[in-house]
């Protein structure tokens, strides 16, 4: 298996690394940074588990290639909070119940954050539709919604 050396700009820290050319960035990000938040659930495409964002937009990492990413800015879920305290969007979810079993919710807020970056104060039809990728087996969204709300304060 022939590796190339990639230059990865993960979670705002710069990585060199010697990745084999079919690596998946979900297998990059968990087995060789420890980034484990993003979860890797159907391997396919069609769960929305592993969903990270590159410069902004979801990207579903499973089947994403590594060495597509180089330049690019990829952020995972562990990016979000600082200095150990959770995002507004995290505790939403947290305070809301969005988070269920918890598997999901990775995914779930990742791509909820790509959202609010490019629309701050989204409908619920916007909200229904950026994770419409995600599929949580717990619940039937309504406490997904309401958290992604409470982020933007529209909820009640």
């Amino acid at each position: 298996m022939s590796k190339k050396l990639l230059t990865l700009h993960v979670n705002g820290r710069t990585h060199q690394l010697a990745v084999a050319d079919n690596a998946l960035l979900l297998d990059v990000l968990r087995d060789t940074l420890g980034l484990t938040g993003t979860k890797q659930g159907c391997d396919g495409g069609e769960c929305g588990a592993c969903t990270v964002l590159m410069d902004d937009q979801p990207l579903l990492a499973c089947i994403t290639l590594a060495a597509g990413c180089t330049g690019k800015r990829i952020e995972t879920i562990e990016h979000l909070s600082a200095n150990g305290r959770m995002s507004r969007l995290q505790q939403a979810f947290h305070e809301k119940l969005g988070t269920q079993c918890g598997f999901c919710t990775p995914g779930m807020v990742m791509a909820a954050e790509a959202l609010l970056r490019r629309c701050p104060d989204p409908s619920a039809a916007q909200i229904r539709e950026a994770l419409a990728g995600n599929l949580c087996r717990c619940t039937g969204y309504v406490k997904i919604i309401e958290s992604v709300q409470a982020a933007t304060g529209a909820a009640a």
